[in-house]
């Protein structure tokens, strides 16, 4: 399955943050960026340059559509008017984007608004209506959904144009967005009686998950899911903890699953493999008395060897041998 989807977001009186931002995004993969600030489309990807090299057309035509930064000064506008707002911070947030199955070739599109961090209204392709996630979305969704002929535009563009663009996308950075790369998977726990976590690192691309099973079912309860997080270097990293088991560990295992790879990484719960940086506070005081203990025992052996260098010296005995003429002179 892949993805093409922008997201736009247009905002008041956001201190330092441009009054209108665009994200391309192709297999959530950032791939395009734009703002009123630097005015002018950042391509994200090497292969994406080839796509505008070849295809200049895309470029001089649907980028300036999408950068109609005016258009959503005007919907920005209307919406404080629904609400009965004035000043303030206030955002809109849009996303558009299809996806493809590239197995079924099977097609889907979306288009979604959002007011202030909430949904404000969703076309449904299946029904060709608006649906209102809001009572203020209503006047907007008998408005739109009177206008048949932009109804159609939006399915032809969301099913068809969309679908045409992801379908170069993936040919030209084939090479990047089917790259998969296997992580490293360990057990960690803080303490003995801490929840065990898996921890898998080091995979791309980001669409994976990860769960504890107990006798091959999936668990739900007692069990801590991570969100996917970004590694430095460009890959992630995701982990799911579980209560310590009260019953046989080797009923559990973790099961790491990435997406476009057949066999999942499976770990056995296995108290041999768990790594942790624990140390009993007992063998901590064990240390501690053998480094005190050589410290006495250092201390005591150099306060012995000055007490007999000191003593030597003021014997008469060997005062007077010091003092003899050498025979041998």
């Amino acid at each position: 399955m892949h993805s093409y989807k922008y997201f736009y977001t247009a905002s008041s009186e956001v201190t330092n943050f441009p009054e209108f931002v665009i994200v391309g995004m192709v297999d959530d993969i950032q791939v395009g960026h734009y703002d009123s600030n630097i005015k002018r489309v950042e391509v994200k990807q090497d292969w994406v340059k080839k796509v505008t090299e070849d295809e200049a057309e895309y470029w001089s035509g649907s980028i300036r559509e999408l950068c109609n930064q005016q258009n959503f000064k005007v919907r920005l506008d209307t919406l404080k008017r629904l609400f009965n707002q004035t000043g303030g911070v206030h955002i809109v947030q849009v996303m558009e984007g299809c996806e493809w199955d590239d197995e079924t070739g099977d097609v889907n599109g979306y288009y979604q608004h959002g007011y202030d961090g909430e949904d404000f209204i969703v076309l449904d392709l299946k029904t060709m209506t608006w649906v209102a996630a809001q009572q203020q979305a209503v006047v907007t969704k008998q408005k739109w959904d009177k206008d048949k002929a932009l109804l159609e535009y939006n399915k032809y563009y969301l099913t068809k144009i969309c679908v045409h663009w992801l379908k170069k996308f993936v040919n030209y950075g084939r090479s990047s967005l089917m790259r998969t790369d296997l992580p490293t998977v360990s057990l960690l726990q803080k303490t003995p009686s801490s929840r065990v976590t898996c921890h898998a690192t080091g995979f791309y691309p980001n669409r994976a998950m990860m769960f504890w099973r107990k006798d091959g079912e999936e668990l739900h309860e007692d069990v801590d899911k991570g969100e996917i997080l970004p590694n430095h270097d460009g890959s992630f990293q995701i982990s799911a903890d579980l209560q310590l088991p009260s019953d046989d560990w080797r009923k559990y295992d973790c099961v790491f699953h990435l997406s476009g790879v057949k066999e999942d990484i499976v770990t056995k719960l296995d108290k041999r493999e768990i790594k942790t940086n624990y140390v009993n506070p007992i063998y901590m005081i064990i240390v501690i008395i053998a480094v005190v203990l050589l410290l006495v025992t250092i201390v005591c052996v150099a306060g012995f060897c000055l007490y007999k260098k000191r003593n030597a010296v003021n014997d008469p005995a060997v005062e007077q041998q010091m003092m003899l003429p050498n025979q041998n002179a």
